[in-house]
């Protein structure tokens, strides 16, 4: 082989006789001669195949960035070569991105990430003390005063006090320990670390995990990907999405048929509903009887109440998934955490009830997606489940440290008194304001369109309104073999521009179709938007009725 090669470069040339007095031509020949004598060998079959593959794996699906998103990728490329659509540009109102669709940082958390990420700037006075303050507790708990080394595996410790500070300012004096807190790569890891923990058994003995219906797809991707069993309880959309115990209680009968219920997913500020919080208990006595509250997306103290009672009851783990916290934006509605509602339940509950919880930098104000900030709280673990949890946290070694640094900004912002303070609180107060106005908007705007229904938003940063399609539109999707709701979307898409995504990918009773579409453009933008979905519903309508 190396003498053909050899060979072959010689006869790249013109036709000059050689050092032998042979042309190259002749050298290519004898080269391709050498070559023909090899036998071809033929490519062996891949290690790695669908069919070979991991099976769990496989089945993982995630529909926020699923089918429809990938077409709005290829549009994209196909507008940047120039060729011609009915509009300009894709909206990927697909997914909770605040700052990619134009929401400006919060200054004093860039302040902080800035000092801590090149440290030489805090000799300059340009940037806040209260700023340089905080840079400087952060870099002195890192290794090397360096943000690029690694942390323990739980998260820098500095970090997780100021956590648990955090925990206990929020929930009135409630305490919080700094050893029950784990700093995650956004909230997604904490999920998905704990529910690893958590999945065992085999047969009738798997793990059951109740998860509301509709979802957000991380449930059910990881359900997927641990083999787990996935017991689905379902909102009511007639009632505002009300979260109905006599739901929970069939989910959990039923299910006992062919798995063990042990874990119970409640998302509060919901998403992508709006989850009313109702509640109607059978078999209990009079003087026992809960009275039924309705506060919309956001849960009511005395609905936590009756989650928990009916985790004790049912021997359920919890996992509280509170990211949107800082996203209520109703007067008659108030974030209270299951964190707080546990202990102030009393002993029986408070040592008992098994609870994690979790928080996040990319939701509330703060929009910092990229970081991957996050971080998660469990009450009630056994000590060597505690143990068994910081093993698994120490094989990825630990969570980004500057995304520890970003969730520390946001538990410890400025207060009365210091620099920034004034600063901080015009642009939190902004930006949650903002998200309310539009998520007022985008309800009146939507109810206002034939065949579509949008339940309030009184909280996190989606709209989830269900469309009335036509029999022939959902033939038409049965014939391009896609869920109806999925037909819709993707023809949005191709004829608008506007990425969403379809409610199948969420979970929804069988019959129903809807999308979920965030409101986070800015917002005449998202008059835009809902403008170009209002007649594009209307056009669809005409075309499939």
């Amino acid at each position: 082989m190396q003498r053909a090669a050899a060979l072959l470069r010689r006869g790249c040339g013109p036709r000059t006789p050689g050092p032998w007095g042979r042309n190259q031509s002749s050298a290519a020949a004898e080269a391709s001669a050498v070559l023909n004598v090899r036998p071809e060998r033929s490519r062996r079959e891949r290690i790695l195949t669908l069919e070979s593959m991991n099976p769990q794996v496989k089945a993982v699906e995630y529909a926020v960035r699923g089918p429809i998103v990938l077409k709005a990728g290829e549009i994209e490329l196909e507008l940047q070569r120039g060729i011609k659509k009915p509009f300009t540009e894709v909206i990927r109102a697909n997914i909770g991105d605040a700052q990619a669709m134009g929401q400006q940082p919060i200054t004093f958390l860039r302040q902080v990430m800035a000092l801590c990420t090149y440290p030489n700037l805090l000799d300059s006075p340009s940037f806040p003390e209260d700023a340089k303050k905080r840079a400087r507790r952060i870099l002195q708990a890192c290794g090397g005063n360096s943000l690029g080394s690694y942390s323990a595996s739980q998260g820098v410790n500095c970090i997780r006090e100021d956590v648990a500070a955090y925990i206990t300012r929020r929930d009135g004096g409630v305490p919080a320990d700094p050893d029950n807190i784990y700093l995650t790569t956004g909230a997604s890891d904490g999920i998905s670390t704990i529910l690893k923990i958590l999945v065992s058994g085999g047969g009738k003995s798997r793990t059951g995990v109740l998860i509301p219906i509709p979802q957000y797809p991380l449930y059910s991707a990881v359900i997927s990907e641990l083999d787990a069993i996935q017991v689905n309880y379902y909102l009511d959309e007639e009632n505002c999405w009300a979260l109905n115990v006599n739901e929970l209680r069939r989910a959990v009968k039923e299910a006992k048929d062919h798995c063990d219920p042990k874990v119970l997913c409640i998302i509060n500020p919901g998403n992508p509903t709006v989850s009313q919080s109702t509640f109607r208990f059978a078999n209990l006595k009079p003087q026992n009887l809960p009275q039924a509250t309705s506060t919309g997306q956001v849960q009511s103290r005395k609905c936590i109440e009756d989650v928990i009672h009916f985790a004790w009851e049912e021997k359920l783990f919890l996992l509280a998934d509170e990211v949107y916290q800082d996203n209520v934006y109703s007067p008659d509605c108030r974030f209270h955490s299951f964190k707080k509602v546990l202990y102030e339940m009393g002993p029986e509950y408070s040592s008992n009830v098994e609870l994690a919880s979790f928080h996040s930098t990319s939701k509330g104000y703060m929009g910092e997606c990229g970081y991957r900030g996050g971080y998660m709280e469990v009450i009630n673990l056994h000590p060597e489940i505690k143990g068994q949890l910081v093993k698994l946290l120490s094989v990825r070694l630990c969570p980004p440290v500057s995304g520890q640094a970003a969730m520390d900004i946001v538990v410890n912002p400025p207060v009365p008194g210091e620099e920034s303070f004034e600063q901080f609180s015009r642009e939190k107060e902004s930006v949650l304001g903002n998200l309310a106005k539009k998520a007022k908007l985008t309800e009146d705007l939507f109810n206002q369109v034939p065949g579509i229904h949008c339940n309030p938003l009184q909280g996190a940063m989606y709209a989830f309104p269900r469309i009335f399609l036509p029999a022939k539109a959902v033939e038409a999707a049965q014939a391009h073999q896609m869920a109806p709701d999925m037909f819709y979307c993707m023809k949005l898409l191709e004829e608008t521009g506007i990425c969403v995504v379809p409610g199948s990918g969420f979970g929804q009773r069988e019959g129903t179709y809807h999308f979920r579409m965030t409101i986070l453009p800015p917002v005449e933008k998202l008059k835009t938007v809902l403008q170009k979905v209002k007649d594009f519903h209307i056009n669809f309508l005409e075309k499939y009725a």
